[in-house]
């Protein structure tokens, strides 16, 4: 397993009250699989998307990424977990306005200590993998949505992470580019990337291997490809 979850729970102090976020999730994800997670709002699937990327800390619990105990790691080791083993794609690209979209894809490398010719060289290589690569000297501004998530998943994949994880990827994409967003990641999962995205949206959950469906912070629903869930 690439992934294993033991009873997480991630419990909030709201007031007097302490408010459960996540209630019990078991899980164990393959290496190699594509899972969509899906739910209502305030079901518990972004916090459990955080944890699973060591963005937050569980209350409670195991987790197990490849084989080694990261629920309650501290800072430092948390934040060199996340920079070896997964890259993000966000919803709102994340991308810096001010610098190039190659700088952007190489961003991740200079925290990681690699040195200028290599960056730029492993950088060039990922804006090719995303057929960007004549746009490598462009701002953000300069790019269309579609345009600006292919430079954010070249980014994602420039540490070669073996999970990429991905938020609401297409959530604000038109049709044709959301299309061309999930053949990537349809391509990453064949070529043996794990895959974990986030969506609110049936029919890009249904490009995935695995769904799973999270309400009142619990996963309720586990099905394979091609099953439309209803996520209300």
């Amino acid at each position: 397993m690439t992934i294993e979850l033991k009873d997480i729970k991630k419990i909030y102090q709201v007031g007097t009250q302490q408010v459960a976020a996540l209630n019990g999730i078991d899980l164990n994800i393959k290496k190699g699989e594509f899972a969509a997670l899906m739910g209502p709002s305030g079901s518990g699937k972004s916090t459990l998307m955080n944890i699973l990327g060591c963005l937050d800390r569980p209350t409670e619990g195991s987790y197990k990424l490849d084989g080694a105990e990261v629920a309650h790691l501290g800072d430092d080791e948390l934040a060199k977990t996340r920079n070896k083993k997964i890259g993000f794609v966000f919803q709102n690209f994340n991308l810096l306005s001010r610098i190039s979209a190659l700088e952007n894809v190489a961003l991740p490398l200079v925290y990681a200590g690699v040195g200028y010719k290599e960056r730029h060289e492993r950088a060039h290589y990922f804006l090719r993998a995303v057929g960007l690569d004549d746009r490598a000297e462009h701002q953000p501004n300069e790019l269309s949505g579609g345009q600006r998530q292919r430079v954010a998943i070249a980014r994602a994949l420039v540490n070669d992470p073996s999970i990429i994880m991905a938020d609401e990827p297409t959530g604000n994409l038109d049709t044709k580019s959301t299309r061309e967003i999930m053949n990537i990641f349809m391509d990453l999962h064949e070529q043996g990337k794990t895959v974990i995205l986030v969506t609110h949206e049936p029919e890009i959950a249904e490009c995935a291997s695995r769904q799973l469906l999270v309400r009142d912070g619990k996963i309720t629903k586990d099905v394979g490809k091609g099953v439309k869930m209803d996520v209300v």
